[in-house]
């Protein structure tokens, strides 16, 4: 089976993708508006990309009628946002976010779900992430008028206390328990993990 992007509709180049490049890592993103709304929201075109410095990346297309979602808007107005990781006990909640919600409507205060604040910027962070980057924006790419590529620099990290060994400077496995997004309503666990030693390459 073989396909040029050029053939294939918008829909089903991307349903081509998400099919295969799987499972994504998911940044449940908050952003604040204007009027002080916290808005939280989940995008699985998503990852991190730089560690010097630190970036990540996600990709926020239109509505479909056109409007531009409440998270560009806000990071256009105020340059700043929050990455933070979702695990099994928040998943239901950032699927819940998903949804189409009115910009008056905050997703955090509507499900419940506690928010803290930052240490850097204003907006403010999803208390019970098991991770979380404090954002500015390092740089926005239009991509064919109906999406941007929002590019983030990480200047502040939250981790939650017990999946970190500090002295090691490593997780603890098995008390981390993230989600990845594979595609429509379908997610996965990442509990089944294998480990291989480290490689050796040819001698020469």
């Amino acid at each position: 089976m073989e396909y040029s992007p050029s053939d294939l509709t918008q829909r089903e180049r991307y349903k081509v993708l998400t099919s295969f490049v799987l499972p994504r890592p998911i940044a449940w993103v908050t952003s604040t508006s204007a009027d002080g709304v916290v808005n939280a929201a989940p995008f699985s075109f998503f990852n991190v990309f730089c560690e010097d410095p630190p970036l990540c990346m996600f990709a926020v297309n239109r509505r479909p009628d056109g409007r531009e979602k409440d998270t560009l808007v806000n990071i256009q107005r105020l340059g700043e946002f929050v990455v933070n990781l979702t695990d099994e006990p928040l998943a239901r909640a950032m699927h819940e976010t998903s949804g189409d919600f009115p910009p008056e409507i905050g997703e955090p205060d509507y499900l419940g779900l506690k928010l803290a604040p930052s240490s850097k910027i204003a907006v403010p962070r999803l208390a019970q992430a098991p991770f979380a980057m404090e954002c500015k924006t390092w740089k926005l790419i239009d991509v064919n008028g109906d999406r941007q590529l929002i590019m983030g620099e990480g200047i502040h990290f939250h981790i939650r206390d017990e999946l970190w060994d500090r002295e090691a400077m490593r997780v603890h496995m098995e008390r981390y328990h993230p989600i990845g997004r594979m595609f429509a309503d379908r997610y996965c666990r990442t509990d089944d993990r294998v480990v291989f030693p480290a490689a050796e390459g040819t001698k020469k």
